[in-house]
């Protein structure tokens, strides 16, 4: 398994779709998963630490986990099947339970549990960002993002399918 941060969400203009972006440090590659809007404003908002008025779908789902003394360990993406990635809930004290990545890193950024990917996902799925062949190795995190963010205006999903 491969650690992953959320390194943001994107709107693509042109198709009004959003872009989950995952980053594996260790590798420099990028994860891109396409998510609604419900889903990429809860991770948001969660995110930059908003606390709405009312809870959410998943602040509440969050709640209902910790009320019943669940104990959510991580969130795995373990599949990407047909262009499509699948997740699971990982428990200290239950079965793992299958859920979206969208909501499953929803729940992950609430109850700060880390996000993990299959290695084979990984493989599969996930963009490398050129590197620079030059001797310097400080680098530059903004620089790598712009990278990356100039990739993203190239793609789209339909890029994914087999």
């Amino acid at each position: 398994m491969i650690e992953v941060e959320v390194v943001g969400i994107r709107l693509e203009i042109p198709t009004n779709q959003h872009v989950l972006i995952l980053q594996d440090f260790a590798q420099s590659r990028y994860l891109p998963v396409w998510i609604g809007p419900a889903e990429a404003s809860a991770i948001t908002l969660s995110i930059e630490g908003v606390i709405p008025p009312r809870p959410l779908t998943h602040d509440l789902l969050a709640d209902v986990i910790e009320g019943l003394g669940a104990v959510l360990t991580s969130v795995t993406i373990n599949q990407f099947v047909d262009g499509v990635f699948m997740a699971l809930l990982q428990f200290v004290n239950h079965d793992s339970i299958s859920a979206r990545p969208s909501d499953a890193i929803a729940l992950a950024v609430r109850l700060d549990v880390p996000v993990f990917v299959d290695s084979q996902v990984m493989d599969e799925a996930a963009l490398d960002i050129d590197e620079d062949d030059d001797e310097d190795e400080t680098v530059d995190p903004q620089i790598e993002l712009d990278k990356f963010r100039a990739f993203l205006d190239e793609i789209n999903p339909e890029d994914f399918s087999n």
